[in-house]
């Protein structure tokens, strides 16, 4: 099942036919959000497998929508694994751009948590911004992201996935400058339109991670591309590891890294300025788009 949140906050359900059913209670559930959904989808989910197709109400193609993120408010930041694809880990500390690390530790031995900003998410097609005067070194980042389901701590890897409610893209946009002159990520991964993320949420029983490919574009060139299996640390160690310290919470979203071919890892780098275009696609979860815009 795909799920999305329209431009005026109603949540939808897209259909195997890509025809849009808002759930405001026309002839179906009403249902408040998309975070609402997660949090009662043990009772919701089954009304909404059940939805009539034949019904006689005017319907739309998803192509003519537009759309907010899937989670356009979350609760809190977004979590986030650095250097999680070996070509990639390689290819930033080349760039000169990981001030955090130790010579010698490209590739991590655990995995890299941190956190972005929850204000910095934005929808497809919104405007990713770029502050003149705060960052001159914009990088873009595909990224396929883990949507939590149920609360959980202390999870156990081998049962990490019963805790997952479904899976999005996000491109996680990132300041290079900021983040090598503060030794940090945080503030170059926190500017505000600095998260594009969507286009929908696909539950889990409709994603096979074997076959998931995950890419990014710029401009219509294909820059990055990777099978979810190349990552250093699969998604269930990520939840599990995460899930150690603090209580996963339903509505959670989890970055799982990016693959090589990133700005940075170009020579020379190449950044991102206004008037471009990125996208990220991954098998089953459509494509993300979003222009790049400057801000005087």
């Amino acid at each position: 099942m795909r799920l999305a949140t329209r431009h005026d906050g109603v949540p939808c359900v897209i259909d195997d036919a890509d025809v849009v059913i808002p759930l405001d209670g026309t002839d179906g559930p009403a249902v408040p959000s998309i975070q609402k959904l997660i949090e009662t989808s043990s009772t919701v989910l089954p009304e909404l497998e059940a939805l009539p197709n034949d019904t006689e109400l005017p319907r739309t193609r998803s192509s003519e929508v537009a759309w907010l993120a899937p989670l356009p408010r979350l609760r809190r930041n977004i979590f986030c694994v650095g250097k999680n694809y070996d070509e990639h880990a390689m290819e930033f500390a080349r760039s000169g751009f990981d001030s955090a690390s130790d010579p010698g530790q490209d590739i991590p031995e655990h995995p890299i948590i941190f956190t972005k900003a929850a204000e910095t998410v934005i929808g497809p097609r919104a405007s990713i911004e770029i502050p003149t005067g705060l960052t001159s070194q914009v990088d873009y980042e595909a990224e396929l992201a883990v949507v939590i389901g149920t609360s959980g701590r202390f999870i156990p890897r081998r049962r990490a996935l019963d805790y997952v409610f479904g899976f999005t893209m996000i491109n996680d946009i990132t300041a290079r400058d900021l983040q090598k002159r503060h030794k940090q990520w945080f503030l170059g991964k926190s500017i505000e339109t600095f998260c594009p993320m969507g286009p929908f949420i696909r539950t889990i029983d409709q994603i096979d991670l074997d076959d998931l490919i995950l890419e990014g574009h710029v401009n219509g060139e294909l820059r990055q591309s990777a099978p979810e299996s190349a990552m250093i640390f699969d998604i269930s160690s990520i939840i599990s590891t995460i899930s150690q310290s603090m209580m996963l919470l339903p509505g959670d979203v989890i970055a799982t890294g990016t693959p090589a071919g990133v700005g940075i890892g170009r020579s020379p780098p190449v950044f991102l300025k206004g008037g471009d275009s990125v996208s990220v696609s991954a098998t089953g979860l459509g494509t993300l788009t979003d222009p790049v815009v400057g801000l005087s």
